[in-house]
């Protein structure tokens, strides 16, 4: 079972929109949402889905707005929560900003949208690309025995539509991986893995059958190939127009993709990852008067290398004050009313090392009580590089016109959650 009704809820609990798609619950129900959800929050026992008497409500936040659906059953509630979080998907490509007054600016194409996007409780056509085909955001005149559903909504194939022409066929493909790392005050790696997304952009003629081939361990040993170059990918996720039991019997990954951008697959590896940007910290306190700060980042990554946009984020006392900063290379920052310092580099070559000292002012009377030392956090971007050694061995299109295309592959690591912690 699915969901009884949709709201949306301006910051108040007041409601700005609702459909009402079983009738099986009042929709005066909606009333008792906001009390209980400021109940819980007073108790510290929020959570993603809130129960009134026979009434579940299952809610997420997106800005300013709260959406909530209701629903009496045992529903399937992965379904529902995938189902709201499309809905802002979905109201983001139509509105840019999906806020309140983006949706009291259109209320009409919301009403049209919530009409398309379930049915009977059940999520029906989620894609904005088939959406935008025939819910527009100009005024409909009226013409009769004109309407006309396109047939991508009923397609065996009804995430790409039919004619599609380009002058230029190219497809361009990223690998994109985050580095999740924590790492502890005496330098052990407590946890670390890989988070790797492949995202498409697709610019192809007609109805086009892609093909692509990654250096995939399973792969390797179903084939009888050498396996020291190939990855072992764990919670691999597709999208919908990846064949999945083509994908169980050989590994292939062969798809109809959609039209421009759409992420392909996700996939992640628990692996002992060395950390790329590693830091190490010295913090000395002077008799209740000064704090000293210093920081070294080393670059553990090939010389060839470059990491970009890197943001060293140093936790400092809550009260410290006229701050005075050396660095080796970039800049820094006081940001107080988050208590770190900022040490912002541009460009990060591999194997190099580099230095930021801080000077802090501390008020002579000692806080009582002792605070407790948040981990220093890394952010940044190294293109033309993974971390796993993942590679997009080849993309075959095949199209029944016979053009030819090009592929082209752009890899990218970046920091996801990377943080070392200080003793």
């Amino acid at each position: 079972m699915s969901a009884s009704a949709v709201f949306i809820l301006d910051v108040k609990g007041k409601p700005l929109i609702s459909r009402n798609y079983k009738g099986d619950v009042a929709m005066s129900e909606i009333e008792h949402f906001m009390p209980l959800l400021m109940q819980r929050e007073e108790e510290g026992a929020l959570a993603p889905l809130l129960s009134h008497g026979r009434v579940h409500f299952l809610w997420i936040k997106h800005s300013n707005l709260y959406l909530v659906a209701t629903t009496l059953k045992n529903a399937n509630a992965s379904l529902v929560y995938s189902f709201l979080y499309k809905t802002v998907e979905v109201f983001s490509e139509y509105f840019k900003e999906l806020e309140e007054e983006s949706i009291r600016d259109n209320f009409v194409i919301v009403y049209e949208l919530l009409d398309e996007l379930m049915d009977f409780g059940f999520p029906q056509t989620t894609d904005s690309k088939i959406l935008q085909e025939y819910i527009t955001q100009q005024g409909n005149k009226l013409e009769t025995g004109k309407s006309r559903v396109p047939p991508t909504v009923t397609n065996a194939v009804s995430w790409r539509s039919e004619g599609i022409k380009y002058k230029k066929n190219e497809v361009f493909i990223d690998v994109i991986e985050s580095v999740n790392l924590l790492v502890n005050a005496n330098g052990s790696v407590l946890l670390s893995e890989i988070v790797g997304t492949i995202k498409l952009k697709v610019f192809l003629s007609g109805m086009p059958e892609l093909r692509l081939g990654l250096n995939d361990r399973v792969l390797f040993e179903l084939t009888g190939r050498n396996k020291n170059k190939s990855v072992e990918l764990e919670d691999v996720k597709f999208h919908q127009c990846v064949r999945l039991s083509r994908f169980d019997n050989d590994r292939t990954i062969s798809f109809i993709p959609p039209d421009g951008d759409f992420e392909l697959m996700s996939y992640r590896l628990s692996t002992q990852v060395k950390p790329l940007i590693w830091i190490e910290s010295v913090i000395e306190k002077f008799s209740h008067s000064r704090v000293e700060i210093m920081v070294k980042a080393k670059g553990q990554f090939k010389k060839q290398s470059v990491a970009n946009g890197v943001e060293i984020s140093v936790p400092v006392p809550s009260d410290a004050d006229s701050p005075r900063f050396k660095t080796s290379v970039g800049s820094a920052k006081y940001v107080p009313e988050k208590n770190i310092v900022i040490w912002s580099i541009k460009s990060f070559p591999g194997g190099k090392e580099y230095l930021m000292r801080a000077h802090f002012g501390l008020p002579s009377v000692e806080k009582e009580e002792e605070e407790g030392r948040p981990p220093i956090g890394v952010k940044f971007e190294i293109p033309y590089f993974t971390v796993s050694g993942i590679q997009v061995r080849y993309m075959k299109i095949i199209e029944k016109s016979g053009y030819q295309a090009l592929p082209w592959v752009r890899y990218i690591t970046q920091s996801g959650d990377y943080q070392l912690r200080t003793s």
